[in-house]
């Protein structure tokens, strides 16, 4: 897997571009991976709802739990859908707004400094295999990339928003993760 240091875009991963981003106030400042696990409706997979959402073109009548979320404009830099595919909706040197209020080792607003990958899934139930070999693929792309960042630098959402996010959740294997960094 490469990245593009000009664009911010991985070769590898299908492009659905989101407007919901904006520029970092360092570009080069990027130094911690956040992970997320998301599915809508919640709980269901292999739709085209998330992509939607990230790309302000769900249709919020579709389902009720829609309603709930019909005002947010929310995006993340990848979606790593259960069958392993990769999609990116914002350039790595841009914000995408996927963290919220959040803290990380006492600096407030992650997202400034942050990269987001969103897993499709739910806190309750396992990701796939295809979802590790992917993420770590990403990651360790990632870390070439960016000297700052680290393998110690990887939290989840509930990591830095806790008492407002769970995700990814309790089936999130992060000694699974772990290991696979460390062996390349």
């Amino acid at each position: 897997m490469k990245l593009d240091s000009d664009t911010g875009l991985i070769r590898e991963a299908r492009q659905a571009a989101s407007p919901n981003y904006d520029h970092r106030p360092d570009p080069t400042d990027i130094g911690l991976v956040v992970i997320h696990g998301i599915s809508l409706p919640p709980g269901q997979f292999g739709g085209v709802q998330v992509e939607q959402f990230f790309c302000n073109a769900l249709d919020c009548d579709a389902d009720p739990y829609f309603d709930g979320i019909r005002e947010l404009k929310v995006s993340s830099h990848f979606f790593i859908r259960r069958d392993g595919e990769l999609v990116q909706f914002v350039p790595v040197h841009e914000r995408a707004w996927h963290a919220g209020q959040s803290c990380y080792q006492q600096r407030e607003n992650c997202n400034d400094f942050s990269v987001g990958i969103e897993l499709e899934g739910t806190d309750d139930t396992a990701y796939t295999d295809q979802q590790y070999n992917r993420l770590a693929g990403l990651i360790n792309c990632l870390l070439s990339t960016y000297p700052q960042l680290s393998a110690q630098a990887i939290a989840g959402h509930s990591d830095i928003a806790p008492g407002r996010k769970t995700d990814p959740g309790e089936k999130f294997d992060w000694p699974r993760l772990r290991q696979m960094l460390e062996s390349g």
